[in-house]
């Protein structure tokens, strides 16, 4: 599965034509989607009332990309990225018009929406690698810090609009027509992949002719985990990314049950927390891409973790009468988000070879989110017992905690520094282990 494509072309193509073709076809998919998802959680809210459906639907979603993730990165890895990235768009456009027929045919169960929520999730397990390690060989790497940004940017300004945009088109619209725009955008996204050609990573012969057996995947997943264990910041990073990730994802999981039980609001008022943190993630966002942060920039990621947790905090804290303070402490949360994720996909994407891209990006995410699962699969339980608060007070506790530990973690603080004690990507196959006999070309 390869493009050719010529070094000459490469060279003078500018990149900013071709990286933002594909771009706005991804900004189109992810407003479809984005409609789609809040549609689909109000649904379930109103239809079951329940934290644990809530939490099974999310749970569903996430554990394709923490068991898939190291895998289909190590897929990406060796094939075309442009090619992969088609694929993934059309499964959640093919995935969309099933439960858009479903709709129209009245024929949903919950079982129905687990089922489509699990294929979407297999095809953003291909589709994020693919597109974060193609920007890296698109982008010049004193740009990526800044499409770093706009990426967030993007986001948070879904984030704003998906949710009061969900509620106009639920009052409006059927469910089975607002899942049919999901179709619609999926297909914009892929119609400029279809023309956009993407620079593939340099390859070893070896790897470029070799059989893909499950030895070779196997052994590709493993190069990943060795990079990762060799780079001490980044690995401690992980640790704490997980604890947090326990949390965190169950927590705002359940924001619809906060807000119609704690709160007594409706979809308006679910609408207003989601655009708030919307808001807040495109200002934290503005403010980087003016500022750019501590010259280190781990310092940076540091504080928006305190931040962000401080505003979990408060969000739990809320009493039932002081939603608008809840409202605010959304805000901060997602002010703090993009000043936490964005310099360290930077440096990521700086740092790691192309060629190993996808593997250890998709790594870093499963390890990350590897407790998510079980978080989520207490998270409603424990929710109907003790209250959705709970969640919120215990995550942003431990997240702020997390990132004031870290400014006394030397291996967090250097990691930019110690980049080079990562094992580079040949050392890293020789100790995996040797190559399966080649054969044909994939």
């Amino acid at each position: 599965m390869h493009d050719s494509t010529p070094t000459a072309e490469t060279k003078t193509s500018p990149w900013a034509t071709r990286f933002f073709a594909i771009w706005t076809g991804q900004a189109f998919s992810l407003l479809g989607s984005s409609l789609a998802q809040f549609a689909l959680v109000w649904w379930l809210t109103k239809t079951t009332g329940s934290a644990t459906v809530l939490a099974t639907a999310t749970l569903v979603a996430i554990l394709p990309q923490v068991l898939l993730g190291p895998f289909a990165g190590a897929l990406v890895d060796r094939w075309n990225r442009r090619r992969v990235m088609i694929a993934a768009d059309g499964l959640v456009a093919l995935a969309a018009g099933l439960l858009a027929y479903l709709y129209w045919a009245n024929a949903i169960q919950i079982w129905h929406i687990y089922a489509v929520m699990l294929i979407r999730s297999i095809g953003g397990a291909f589709h994020w690698p693919a597109m974060q390690a193609s920007t890296s060989l698109m982008v010049p790497k004193q740009q990526l810090s800044r499409v770093a940004g706009l990426n967030q940017t993007l986001h948070g300004v879904m984030n704003i609009i998906s949710p009061p945009a969900g509620a106009l088109a639920l009052s409006v619209f059927p469910m089975h027509s607002i899942l049919a725009m999901d179709v619609f955008t999926a297909l914009i996204a892929i119609s400029p992949l279809l023309f956009v050609t993407i620079p593939q990573p340099p390859r070893q012969l070896a790897d470029a002719q070799a059989v893909i057996t499950p030895r070779l995947l196997w052994r590709d997943v493993r190069e990943g985990l060795r990079f990762i264990y060799g780079w001490p910041g980044v690995f401690a990073l992980l640790i704490m990314a997980t604890v947090i990730n326990f949390t965190l994802n169950p927590a705002f999981s359940l924001m619809p049950i906060l807000v119609t039980k704690h709160f007594s609001g409706g979809a308006l008022q679910l609408g207003w927390m989601n655009s708030a943190w919307g808001v807040g993630v495109v200002a934290g966002s503005l403010l980087l891409s003016v500022w750019g942060g501590f010259r280190r920039r781990i310092l940076t990621t540091l504080s928006g973790l305190v931040g962000m947790g401080f505003g979990t905090l408060l969000i739990g804290l809320s009493p039932a009468s002081a939603f608008g303070l809840a409202v605010a402490s959304m805000f901060l949360a997602g002010f703090m988000n993009p000043i936490t994720n964005g310099p360290v996909i930077a440096i990521l994407q700086a740092v790691v070879p192309p060629e190993i891209q996808g593997r250890v990006m998709t790594v870093v995410g499963s390890v990350s989110a590897a407790m998510s699962p079980l978080g989520m699969a207490i998270a409603g339980p424990v929710a109907d017992a003790l209250g959705v608060r709970f969640w919120f007070v215990t995550g942003g506790i431990i997240c702020a905690l997390m990132g004031l530990i870290a400014f006394r973690v030397p291996a967090v603080l250097h990691i930019e520094d110690d980049r080079h004690t990562a094992r580079p990507a040949a050392e890293a196959t020789l100790v995996a282990g040797p190559l399966p006999a080649a054969g044909a070309a994939e």
